[in-house]
């Protein structure tokens, strides 16, 4: 049976050149109307270890990594001996027969071995080992069945700027890999046909994405330090942000990061910055100061493996409560979880504009699987004319006023205060961490005054109230009669969403609610929507299930079940499947998921 769905692995070590060849592949495929999600699992080193990059290919857009590996792309030994066992019958494995001694005679049945002599067929490989991904690419592309132009068209778009002499060099080696496979190996029998469209895919990350959010939302400066997973924004604001007006500024750590947000947005100019659990650590007081002095700062927090260093290539949603607790006491926030690499584009608009109305700090929760991933999108879907830009009650220039006093925290029916930029004329004020009345004037320094500290305390939370009733409650997917309903937050949606597909052709029907806006929390509509659900199962990729937790604390609804991961590799739709068939099955309620160790097969005796 011909396969619509293609998962490729390119296995290899740092060094060698993954990325760039999965740049290409992805590429190739893009401008051809097909559509991919890829995933690249990496170690925390600059040369060595263990890289593995997994690209899921289909006509229609993939959700996540899927679950099993069609072909086999292994860039050296290790990476031949880890995975060959994992092809599925009719797939394929490619590898260059100079780095590549110890391959066996004969694959694992139904898997076609192809060996490839790249030296003879590049003789550049020599000086430029890393021809080998060219050629490799080039005859992936043959056994795949694709036509040849795919690939050249990138690579001459990709060396442009290095002159005719190195595009011909790669196009060459390219087609001698294309031209080597198509005549020694079969192809592979695949429903994947090129898509002839007037579309124009590109290949995008979701950090990627918030970057091209910012220029949308009218950001005018970034301000980050390096901590993967979260360097993505700033590599990219690095090197196109000065071209769109952004003023891009690396601090000496993120103590400095979030003090200089603050101090921008404070003087009017909206500034965004981003950073990972360890870096977050180090803004949590900052974050009550932007609190308490209510000026509107963004940050995106981009989730990895925890506590300490952890994992620092890897993916986790450990950081919920970490965010709920940024900045000692009660302040207003806003705590936003998007769900693809459109929703990055999106929410950092809808973030700014909330931020700057609210007058309140906000916090975007990713992870390194929606940060990092790279996935076809549609350009079109991007929206930059005209974007609606709130700012909010903000004094920008003097107006004579009606001749009373400048009150920056004036007790309103909202919470909100006009908030006037400093320097302008008539419009004096302090603007203390210290508790303090309307004029900004201490009320703690002497006698802290109770009636005063309450009145500020509930205007400042006020804002809540109102930042809600903008915000869209979740909305149920799928059927309303579903035997369960699966829940969760941020990257989960994805891969939630092709596993109530495969659990639907096994006659299993789920629904599926995902959680975005987690602060406020729509806790009436949340607890209307599961009071209906026969079985209530949480999708969390963290240990302690953070995000059932909090669902109990705000709507006293407690989960039928828990299916979590926590090992640093994102979920696959097999897990939720396998998941909640044991939790139905009354097996158990918590399933813990692990991404399989080398050698495993999707007909392996533990699953199935």
């Amino acid at each position: 049976m011909a396969l619509d769905d293609l998962v490729v692995g390119i296995g290899g070590a740092a060094g060698d050149g993954i990325a760039s060849a999965g740049d290409t592949l992805a590429l190739a495929l893009a401008r051809q109307g097909l559509r991919i999600y890829a995933y690249n699992s990496y170690q925390s080193v600059v040369r060595g270890g263990r890289i593995w990059l997994r690209m899921r290919i289909a006509n229609r857009q993939p959700l996540s990594p899927g679950n099993v590996l069609n072909a086999l792309v292994a860039l050296n030994q290790e990476a031949l001996d880890l995975h060959l066992q994992e092809i599925q019958p009719g797939g394929a494995a490619l590898f260059n027969t100079h780095r590549v001694r110890r391959a066996p005679e004969k694959g694992p049945d139904g898997v076609q071995l192809c060996p490839i002599p790249v030296p003879d067929l590049a003789p550049v490989y020599k000086d430029l080992p890393v021809i080998q991904n060219t050629v490799l690419i080039g005859a992936l592309y043959a056994i795949m069945g694709l036509p040849f132009d795919g690939v050249e068209s990138v690579l001459e778009s990709t060396f442009a700027r290095k002159g005719q002499k190195v595009i011909d060099m790669n196009v060459g080696a390219a087609r001698a890999g294309y031209d080597y496979a198509a005549e020694h190996f079969q192809k592979m029998e695949l429903a994947l046909k090129p898509q002839p469209t007037q579309k124009r895919y590109a290949v995008m990350t979701g950090n990627e994405a918030f970057g091209l959010g910012a220029v949308a939302a009218g950001v005018r400066m970034y301000v980050a330090y390096p901590m993967t997973p979260a360097s993505g924004i700033l590599h990219w604001m690095a090197a196109h942000g000065p071209a769109v007006g952004i003023s891009v500024r690396q601090p000496e750590d993120e103590i400095a990061v979030m003090n200089m947000a603050i101090g921008a947005n404070h003087a009017g100019i909206r500034c965004m910055c981003g950073t990972s659990g360890g870096g977050f650590a180090l803004m949590t007081e900052a974050m009550g100061m932007a609190g308490m002095i209510e000026t509107p700062v963004v940050c995106i927090e981009v989730q990895r493996g925890g506590p300490s260093t952890g994992l620092p290539t890897k993916t986790e949603q450990g950081d919920l409560f970490q965010v709920f607790g940024a900045g000692q006491g009660d302040y207003p926030r806003l705590i936003v979880a998007p769900t693809n690499v459109y929703d990055c584009f999106e929410t950092v608009k809808e973030v700014f504009n909330l931020a700057e109305k609210y007058q309140l700090p906000a916090v975007i929760l990713s992870d390194l699987l929606l940060s990092e991933h790279h996935e076809t999108v549609e350009p079109d879907r991007f929206d930059f004319e005209n974007p609606p830009i709130d700012r909010g009650e903000l004094i920008t220039e003097a107006n004579g006023g009606d001749g009373e006093a400048y009150l920056r925290y004036k007790i309103t029916e909202t919470g909100v205060s006009p908030r006037a930029i400093p320097g302008v004329p008539g419009h004096l004020y302090v603007a203390p961490t210290d508790e303090h009345d309307e004029d900004g004037v201490l009320i703690s320094d002497i006698y802290t005054d109770p009636v005063r500290r309450k009145r500020m305390m509930e205007k400042r939370m006020r804002k809540m109230v109102y930042l809600k009733n903008e915000l869209p409650p979740p909305r149920l997917e799928g059927p309303a009669d579903a035997e369960v309903t699966l829940v969760g937050w941020g990257s989960t949606w994805g891969v939630i969403r092709e596993a109530v597909e495969a659990l639907a052709a096994e006659g299993i029907k789920v629904n599926h609610l995902q959680i975005k806006y987690i602060v406020p929390f729509h806790g009436e509509e949340v607890a209307q929507i599961l009071s209906k659900a026969k079985k209530i199962i949480m999708v969390e990729q963290n240990f302690g299930g953070q995000l059932a937790r909090h669902l109990r604390s705000e709507t006293g609804i407690k989960a039928d079940g828990h299916i979590r991961k926590y090992d640093g590799e994102p979920f696959e739709p097999k897990h939720i499947v396998a998941g909640v068939k044991r939790i139905l099955a009354g097996e158990e309620e918590l399933v813990t998921c692990v991404s399989d160790e080398p050698g495993w097969r999707y007909d392996h005796p533990s699953f199935v």
